[in-house]
């Protein structure tokens, strides 16, 4: 504790300050990870010592500054010191008059500290400022590490304990909640019982003394309960858990050790069945060494018979032979000569006809190519005509385009003079009819363009029908030059073609034709269009004025039943709404305490199945492991036998073979 004592004393003289001989004392005397500055007048530099020194403390695990009289700078230090410490579990501030700026210091300290378990705060005066209390509370929301929190006589309100209340919702880690002798009353305490059902890890909120009705602390100790209960079930759940693991390891353990002992009696028995099969081969290999000799004598006296007799009957097969074979070139020699002479004359007569059908053939390629051209021909003077009817419609297009724009034109006239004899009484009508103009001439405009488009869809057929010719010249060029090498097939393929084009080409000079037709139909239309708009617009000047009238009373009537209106909807609005957060507020909470009941019962039925599982499997495999050592033993024992019989039937054989040979005389003695 020395390096405490000099690291104190080291920093108040950086800071110009005199270390405080209590405060040295408590670090000589200090027990093991707790120090106890109780009741000790600490001054600003002291703290902020003691904060610079405990940002890097690592052995220090409880702090107590109770009744140290911390004025709000020494308190700020002290506390933007400990947001480093990473070991700090419990501190205590105890009656150190903490207000607005020791609570926005706690609340910086727990956005940052991520050690403390437990925090007394206890006689202060936190909750006096509600906007730094807010600040702490809003922190404590977010904290993640602390289980305890003593805030007893610190002046909190009902505005407070709603802070504490929306805090409470978010916190997932606070299980202890001292808020005895405040301010809290009757509105506090129904903010802490709707937060209870959102809340799941609280099991202890002490609120004695905040004049909170009977029927409140009821309501808070049944859902504490309900808490402890879970936080029982968690426990003994955890509890279960940790010593099914526990016996599942204990089994994996104890599989594992009986398959290590079954490979190792299993690789005994082998390296024994090895050792007696490598004593068996060697037993093998010597009688079968006295089986080859044997048998190589004998085989090379059968051999010499064998080539004697072979050597007999070569001979008198070849005599044979050759007797045959005269016979059989005789006969061959005169039937051949029978086959030349017919296949010569079969030739001839193929050559002839082929000659014969390959020139009629080239007469009927050459007369399709003539009718071919024709039909060419033929397509190429209705493109001209089709391109002349283009041109046609073209030029009655524009014409028809620049009439209507002198009509607009004429219109736009009117209407100016119309404009100049009645600016001041008709300047409503004037826009209207301005309006209206723009609209035909818009119209105008795109009937203009519609019509262009439809003359460039006829360019395009046109192209189309250009570059089919151009696609049936090619086509016919091709068939010309395959005429001469598959001519049958060229003829089927030309007629199906041919018949296809020509539909084909039919089809789109209907198209062409209907479209002209359209074209012309439409023009009549616009120009129709144009009359029906010069008398609708003289007409619809004189009903302007009066619905202009009537839309003004309409407009003033409907204002006034909108107000009307938004009043009404705005009041049974807020209605509902207070009315839908109750039901929900009440919905949310059954619906979570539902689930957590259906989420426990599901884990306990699966813990339940997954050890029933496991246990299942390891009898599973102990079974298959016992049974297939067993079938082990008695595969080898069934070895072990049929080696010993082949070894015995092998020993008889190769001794009655020796004992009947003829040849004993000259075999060794065994």
């Amino acid at each position: 504790m020395e390096e405490l004592r000099s690291s104190y004393s080291r920093l108040c003289r950086e800071s110009g300050a005199e270390p405080q001989e209590a405060v040295l004392q408590q670090l000589h005397e200090l027990p093991r990870g707790r120090l106890d500055l109780a009741t000790q007048s600490l001054t600003p530099d002291t703290c902020r010592a003691l904060g610079k020194l405990l940002q890097k403390e690592v052995h220090l695990t409880d702090l107590v500054l109770s009744d140290c009289m911390l004025s709000e700078e020494g308190a700020t230090l002290l506390l933007h010191g400990l947001c480093a410490n990473t070991v700090l579990r419990f501190l205590d501030l105890k009656g150190n008059n903490l207000q607005a700026t020791g609570a926005k210091a706690l609340g910086k300290l727990l956005r940052q500290n991520k050690s403390i378990q437990s925090l007394t705060l206890e006689w202060n005066n936190l909750g006096a400022w509600e906007d730094a209390f807010t600040t702490f509370c809003r922190a404590l929301a977010g904290n993640v590490a602390l289980r305890q929190l003593d805030l007893r006589n610190n002046q909190i309100s009902h505005r407070g304990a709603e802070e504490l209340a929306l805090a409470l919702k978010s916190n997932a880690s606070l299980q202890q909640l001292d808020l005895r002798w405040n301010n809290i009353g009757l509105l506090g305490g129904r903010a802490l019982v709707n937060c209870l059902p959102s809340n799941r890890t609280l099991w202890r909120l002490e609120l004695a003394g905040n004049n909170v009705p009977s029927d409140i602390l009821r309501a808070v100790e049944q859902a504490m309960d309900h808490n402890q209960d879970r936080e029982a079930t968690l426990r003994e759940n955890q509890a279960r858990a940790r010593v099914l693991s526990k016996e599942v390891r204990h089994l994996r353990e104890e599989k594992s050790k009986q398959f290590l002992d079954l490979m190792e009696t299993i690789d005994k028995q082998r390296e024994e069945m090895a050792r007696s099969s490598r004593a068996s081969a060697a037993r093998m290999g010597q009688l079968q060494e006295a089986l080859d000799e044997r048998h190589s004598i004998i085989n090379a006296l059968r051999a010499k018979l064998q080539m004697t007799e072979a050597a007999l009957a070569l001979s008198e097969q070849k005599t044979h032979d050759l007797g045959e074979l005269l016979a059989t070139a005789e006969q061959e020699q005169r039937s051949l000569a029978q086959r030349q002479a017919k296949e010569h004359r079969l030739a001839q007569q193929e050559a002839a006809e082929r000659e014969s059908k390959l020139l009629r053939d080239l007469s009927a390629a050459n007369e399709k190519n003539l009718l071919l051209q024709n039909q060419v021909d033929e397509l190429e003077r209705k493109a001209k005509s089709q391109q002349d009817q283009l041109f046609l419609t073209r030029q009655e297009l524009i014409n028809t385009s620049a009439e209507l724009k002198m009509r607009a034109v004429q219109a736009e006239e009117h209407l100016e003079l119309e404009k100049r004899r009645s600016r001041q009484s008709l300047e409503d009508l004037e826009h209207l009819r301005v309006k209206e103009v723009e609209h035909m001439t818009r119209h105008l405009e795109e009937s203009e363009r519609a019509m262009q488009e439809r003359v460039q869809r006829l360019e395009a057929v046109r192209l189309s029908l250009e570059e089919e010719l151009s696609r049936a010249k090619a086509a016919a060029l091709s068939e010309r030059s395959q005429a001469e090498e598959e001519l049958i097939k060229a003829k089927n393929q030309v007629r199906l073609e041919e018949q296809q084009r020509l539909a084909h080409l039919e089809e789109k000079l209907r198209l062409l034709a209907q479209a002209r037709d359209e074209a012309q139909s439409t023009c009549l239309q616009q120009k129709q269009v144009v009359a029906e708009a010069q008398a609708r617009a003289s007409q619809l000047g004189l009903q302007v004025e009066g619905l202009r009238r009537r839309l003004e009373e309409l407009q003033q009537e409907l204002s006034n039943k909108d107000q009307e209106k938004v009043a009404e909807v705005s009041r049974v609005r807020v209605e509902l709404q207070e009315q839908n957060g109750r039901l929900q507020a009440e919905l949310t909470a059954q619906e979570a305490l539902k689930e957590k009941v259906a989420a426990l019962e599901r884990q306990l039925k699966v813990m339940a199945s997954d050890h029933r599982e496991a246990l299942l499997d390891r009898e599973s495999e102990t079974a298959s492991l016992r049974e297939k050592l067993r079938l082990k033993e008695a595969e080898i024992a069934r070895i072990r036998d049929e080696e010993a019989q082949r070894a015995s039937f092998l020993q008889n054989a190769v001794l009655a073979y020796v004992q009947g040979s003829p040849l004993r005389a000259l075999s060794p003695q065994k």
